[in-house]
C-alpha cells in the first residue's frame, strides 16, 4: 500500500478518532505502556542494530548519541505516557460560551486538527512522545524518522499500533512512512494532512516549508543563550551554566552561547572554566580571551552556530541591552535565560527578548515538553502562530464552533423582530 493510500485511511481514522471517548484513549495509552515493558528485548535489538550501523557509516557522535533506546529512555518514555493519562481529556473542553440571543447559544469546543505528518530526527524516543500525544489529542498521525533509526522505530511503531488497535482505537490512525520517497509524496498531501511538523536542521525546515502548501510548524536551530548578569549568584550562575551545556549535549535545548556581563566576568570565567577544562570546547571573543588566555578565539559564525556538542561559545557584553540585543539577532528563538538577583534586570530580559520560551535562574534543558507537565511534546515551535515553545497537547489541538438554536433565522434579526443579547454563559457545551 502506497503513503498515498494510507493517508487517505488515516484521514478517515482521524475522523473516527475524533469521537473516541477519553477513557478509551487512555486505555490504549495504558495498553500501550504495559506492551513497551514486555517488549523491551525486542526493541533494544533492533536499536543496538541501529548503533552499530551508525558506527560503522562514522556518524558523527551527537546522532549516535540521539539514538541510544535503552532502559532508562524506556523508563522515560512510560513516564511520559503515565503523565499523559493522568492529563484531563483535552477533547470538547468549552473555550467559550455565550448566549447570543434567547435560546440561542454559541460554544466555542476544543477537537483534534486531523492528520499529522511528523518528520523527526533520529532519536526512537520521539516516535513513542510523538504517537502517544497524538493518540490523546485524538489526532491521525504520519510518522517519518530519520533512516538511521529505521530498525528500533519499526520496532517501537509496531508496539504502538498493535496495542492500540487491541484496546479498540480505529485501525490505520497511525502510519509509519519509511522511505525519502514519503517523505516527497507527504508534502504534496494537502488534502490528508492538515498540519505537518519537520524536526531537524536549519535546510531541512526550510526545504519543508518551500516545497509543501499544508501548514507548517516546526523549528529548526536550537541556539539557546543563558546570560549571567552583572547581579548574578556567581556559584548559582556555575552550576545553572554546567548543567544547560553538559547535562545532555545533543538536545536543541542545550546552551550554546554564553554571554557574561563585564563587571562579573573576571570572577565568573576562571570558575566556569574549572569546570569545564578537558570536556568542553571553550571559544570567547577577545574580551574572555584576556581572562582566558589558552581558549580558542569565537569568530562571527559561533555566534550563529547550534554545536550540539561539548563547544560552547562565550562573549563578555557590557549591560544587558546588549545581551538582549546579542540574543535577538543571533537566537533562533527557541530558549534564553537569565541569571540575575536583581528583579528589574529579569523583568526586561523576559519583556525583551523574543523567544519561545525565557527563563530566570534556571537552566535552558527545563525546555521541554514533558518537564513543562505536558506528558511529552511533538517538538518544539519557534513559530508565532496556533502554537509556540515545546508543542504538547494544546499544540495539537484546534477549536469549533457549536451554534444550538430553536428554530432562529437571521431574517428575524435584520427585520428587528428578534435581538442579539451576547451574554457570557459561563456553562459547557450539552453536545
Amino acid at each position: 500500500m502506497t503513503i498515498v493510500q494510507r493517508a487517505k485511511i488515516a484521514k478517515q481514522a482521524g475522523i473516527t478518532l475524533s469521537a473516541v471517548s477519553g477513557e478509551m484513549k487512555n486505555d490504549a495509552l495504558k495498553t500501550i505502556a504495559r506492551e513497551l515493558k514486555n517488549q523491551k528485548e525486542i526493541i533494544f535489538e533492533a536499536g543496538k542494530k541501529d548503533l552499530e550501523n551508525a558506527r560503522a557509516d562514522n556518524l558523527p557522535n551527537p546522532v549516535i548519541k540521539r539514538l541510544v533506546f535503552d532502559e532508562n529512555k524506556l523508563n522515560d518514555v512510560i513516564s511520559g505516557i503515565e503523565q499523559l493519562i493522568n492529563l484531563e481529556e483535552p477533547v470538547g473542553k468549552t473555550l467559550l460560551s455565550t448566549q447570543l440571543s434567547d435560546g440561542l447559544d454559541l460554544y466555542r469546543v476544543s477537537c483534534p486538527i486531523g492528520v499529522i505528518g511528523v518528520i523527526f530526527e533520529s532519536r526512537p524516543d520521539a516516535l513513542v512522545q510523538i504517537s502517544t500525544l497524538c493518540l490523546k489529542s485524538a489526532n491521525a498521525v504520519i510518522l517519518k524518522g530519520g533512516s538511521e533509526a529505521k530498525n528500533v522505530n519499526k520496532a517501537l511503531f509496531d508496539v504502538i499500533y498493535s496495542a492500540s488497535i487491541k484496546a479498540g482505537i480505529p485501525e490505520g490512525w497511525a502510519v509509519l512512512a519509511q522511505s525519502r520517497d514519503d517523505v516527497a509524496e507527504m508534502l504534496k498531501l494537502s488534502d490528508c494532512i492538515d498540519l505537518l511538523i519537520p524536526r531537524g536542521s536549519n535546510e531541512f525546515v526550510k526545504y519543508i516549508m518551500d516545497n509543501t502548501n499544508i501548514p507548517v510548524t516546526g523549528h529548526s536551530d536550537g541556539i539557546c543563550h543563558l546570560y549571567i548578569d552583572e547581579f548574578a549568584d556567581v556559584d548559582k550562575a556555575v552550576k545553572i551554566t554546567v548543567d544547560s551545556k553538559t547535562q545532555y549535549v545533543a538536545v536543541c535545548n542545550a546552551v550554546e552561547t554564553l554571554l557574561i556581563h563585564e563587571n562579573i566576568a573576571n570572577d565568573f570565567l576562571p570558575k566556569i572554566f574549572m569546570k569545564f577544562e578537558n570536556k568542553v570546547e571553550l571559544r570567547g571573543d577577545e574580551n574572555v580571551m584576556k581572562i582566558l588566555p589558552n581558549i580558542k578565539k569565537a569568530d562571527e559564525a559561533d555566534w550563529s552556530s547550534e554545536y550540539l556538542d561539548y563547544v560552547l561559545s562565550i562573549k563578555i557584553v557590557k549591560n544587558l541591552d546588549e545581551a538582549i540585543e546579542h540574543i535577538n539577532k543571533f537566537g533562533s528563538g527557541h530558549t534564553d535565560s537569565i541569571v540575575s538577583e536583581n528583579t528589574e534586570n529579569i523583568k526586561k530580559f523576559m519583556l525583551l527578548v523574543d523567544s519561545a520560551c525565557v527563563f530566570s535562574n534556571c537552566s535552558t534543558r527545563f525546555s521541554d515538553g514533558h518537564r513543562f507537565g505536558f506528558g511529552a511534546e511533538v517538538g518544539v515551535s519557534t513559530g508565532k502562530i496556533h502554537s509556540r515553545g515545546p508543542v504538547g497537547l494544546d499544540g495539537l489541538l484546534i477549536y469549533k464552533y457549536k451554534l444550538l438554536g430553536n428554530g432562529h433565522i437571521v431574517a428575524d434579526f435584520a427585520d428587528k423582530k428578534a435581538k442579539f443579547t451576547h451574554v457570557p454563559l459561563n456553562k459547557n457545551c450539552p453536545l
